[in-house]
């Protein structure tokens, strides 16, 4: 007979780590880790062995946890995912942490000059939408857009929009392209930034390679974001990039050689040079 605890320790034996066959095991039970580990000598029915046994082959296999379990906590919410949207990082929340900072700020120097209305942010290549979703949970007030070339990500942005009651507008656009006419206060973007001969993305097999890589040096799309952020940002308006650990000062030279100032970089919990960003310039 197959118990949690003999379930959880079959896992441990093959190779799954104990906090991911806790979380699968107990997302397949509909139950929490704390009563998962408290009742661990609840037998599975011979259905729930064959679901458990699925969950472990795929996750051996290299499938992310969060595409097991259908969801991944993100700046306090429950963002559902399945394999047409990245997994959102942990890292990512200095992202929207510091979209939340420039957000305050500019809506206060707005007010000193007397305009009350509301901050347009961007986040370009919303995915799931959590980046969007963070924004708009932490100023309602302000309009936030998400955009994606992906039908397929716009489709679970929108349905997590739904699900959190938060009103987002979600477009279909790359990058700039598509958003022609509009003019925001603040954009922000996670775009893909890993090299094409980055050995790390063998092990990334399962999520989106859209998502992922531009190909070439992986500066690619960071690049077409500089490059065509004059027009779509308003006068003082930040630009801020996720991007990766060896990248920080290509990515500040590119802000730099676009005339942004004010330039810097931020470092996320592992110490690493993970987000840079910028104003663009007030004429």
């Amino acid at each position: 007979m197959t118990t949690v605890a003999t379930a959880l320790a079959d896992a441990r034996r093959r190779g799954v780590a104990s906090l991911d066959a806790q979380l699968l095991l107990a997302g397949m039970l509909a139950t929490t880790r704390t009563r998962l580990i408290a009742h661990d000598e609840r037998p599975l029915t011979p259905a729930e062995a064959a679901r458990w046994e699925d969950s472990l082959e795929r996750r051996l296999a290299g499938e992310p946890v969060a595409y097991l379990l259908g969801e991944k906590e993100f700046h306090g919410m429950a963002i559902r995912v399945d394999r047409s949207v990245l997994v959102p990082r942990p890292e990512t929340e200095l992202l929207v942490d510091w979209a939340c900072e420039a957000i305050a700020a500019l809506a206060s120097e707005r007010f000193r000059g007397g305009d009350h209305g509301p901050i347009r942010a961007v986040d370009l290549g919303t995915g799931s939408g959590a980046i969007a979703l963070a924004l708009k949970r932490a100023h309602p007030q302000s309009d936030v857009t998400g955009t994606d070339v992906s039908a397929g990500a716009l489709a679970v942005a929108r349905r997590n929009a739904e699900r959190l009651g938060l009103a987002i507008e979600l477009l279909k656009a790359s990058w700039w392209h598509g958003l022609e006419g509009r003019r925001f206060d603040i954009a922000i973007a996670n775009p893909p930034y890993i090299a094409a001969d980055d050995p790390h993305l063998a092990t990334l097999q399962h999520e989106p390679a859209i998502a992922l890589t531009p190909g070439g040096d992986g500066l690619g799309a960071l690049r077409a974001i500089v490059a065509g952020a004059s027009a779509p940002l308003a006068p003082a308006g930040w630009l801020l990039l996720e991007h990766g650990f060896d990248q920080a000062a290509a990515v500040r030279e590119l802000l730099a050689g676009a005339g942004f100032w004010g330039v810097e970089t931020r470092r996320d919990l592992a110490g690493h040079e993970r987000a840079t960003g910028g104003r663009r310039p007030s004429f």
